[in-house]
Order: structure tokens, then C-alpha cells, then sequence
């Protein structure tokens, strides 16, 4: 057995926290002119908080395409209606743009789903399930990462809402940039210097099988 040190946090350690309240601004990006005004700000900054949200579906081999893309520059985020937008033009530009640094999780997930509506290559982007692994933590689900680092709770109860519904509600709005916004704090905070594993109250010592 070979014993290693990492950090982790129970789904009972992630249940008592409190849950996170999204402190920024939002704005809904549903034409082409509004996307080019939206991207002239990101591409200002050098890092970006990234994620999407597809409307879920019940049916086996009836699967949905991209709805929302959001993007975070820690006080703002830009929710683009992409199931209106499409993923050719701005979308498409963002993605493949070297530009900004864009900090995600999962995203090869979200880079198959997108596909399903335009080719492109997507450039520019860090994924947080192996970046925080330099760290020691060992969780790879935004909620237990963002537990671990600041001690507060993701909701996920918006995340099987209609996210092509004619208008999203207020509540869907802080749901999706939480996700975005969440992802470009912990890589900022890790980016600092502000995490040391051994100090966590979720270090912890395993053992596992040699191989």
C-alpha cells in the first residue's frame, strides 16, 4: 500500500455549508450586436470564468444542443443565448480566440455538445479538474472544489430547468454565472498563492493499492 496525502471533502462536510449568493452584475446576450458589444469588454481581461448550460431532456437518443454560454470576469457575466445565437460568428470567435485565458471545468463535455451545432477549435482554455489536482485537491465537481476552498455550497437546484425557455428567470440567471463566476475565483485564488494543502481541515491521508 502506498499512502499519499491529498484533499477531499464528504457530501455531509459540502451539505452544511452555507449556500454562495452570486454578488455581480448579469446581462443576457440574444443578438449578434449585443455579443460583439459583450466580447469587446472580455476580450479586456485576461482570464474569464467559462461554463454552459443545455436544456435537459427525458428521452433516450433525443439529446439537446448547447442553450447558454456564460462568461465571468469576476464582477460581471455575460449569459449568451446561444440555442438564439448560435455557435457560428461570435460564439465561435470567443472560443477559438487565444486572447483571453478562458478557466472552465469539464470541458470536454461542454466542447461535445457545442459541437453538435458547429466545428470549431477551441483555443485558449484550463480546466479546473486538472489544474487543482497540482494543488492536492484530489475532487474534481465544482461544488466540492469550491467547498473545500471557501467554505460555502453551489446550489444545483436550477440545473434541470428549461434553459431554452422564452425568458430565463431571475433565479436561472444567478444559477448559470454562480458556475462561471466560481470557476475563475478558484483559479484566482489558487493562481495567489492563498491555498496551502496542509493547512486545509480536508487534508487528509489515503492509502492506496501500488500498482
Amino acid at each position: 500500500m502506498i499512502r499519499r496525502n491529498i484533499v477531499t471533502i464528504t457530501k455531509e462536510q459540502l451539505a452544511a455549508m452555507p449556500v454562495v449568493t452570486y454578488p455581480g452584475e448579469i446581462s443576457i446576450i440574444e443578438t449578434q450586436e449585443q455579443a460583439a458589444a459583450a466580447l469587446d469588454e472580455i476580450f479586456k481581461c485576461s482570464v474569464v470564468g467559462f461554463d454552459t448550460e443545455t436544456k435537459p431532456t427525458f428521452r433516450k437518443g433525443h439529446p439537446n444542443n448547447v442553450a447558454l454560454m456564460q462568461v465571468s470576469n469576476g464582477s460581471h457575466c455575460w449569459l449568451f443565448r446561444v440555442n438564439r445565437l448560435g455557435v457560428e460568428g461570435s460564439v465561435k470567435r470567443f472560443l477559438e480566440s487565444t486572447q483571453v485565458k478562458k478557466v472552465g471545468l469539464s470541458l470536454k463535455d461542454d466542447f461535445f455538445v457545442m459541437h453538435r451545432s458547429c466545428e470549431f477549435e477551441p483555443a485558449g482554455f484550463v480546466d479546473l479538474q486538472g489544474f487543482v489536482r497540482e494543488y492536492g485537491i484530489a475532487d474534481a465537481s465544482l461544488q466540492k472544489i469550491y467547498g473545500i476552498l471557501f467554505g460555502e455550497r453551489i446550489s444545483k437546484g436550477q440545473r434541470l430547468s428549461n434553459w431554452e425557455a422564452p425568458e430565463l428567470t431571475l433565479s436561472q440567471q444567478r444559477y448559470a454565472s454562480i458556475d462561471a463566476w466560481a470557476c475563475l475565483r478558484i483559479y484566482d485564488y489558487l493562481q495567489s498563492g492563498g491555498f496551502v494543502a496542509e493547512q486545509s481541515p480536508y487534508y487528509t491521508t489515503i492509502e492506496i493499492e501500488e500498482q
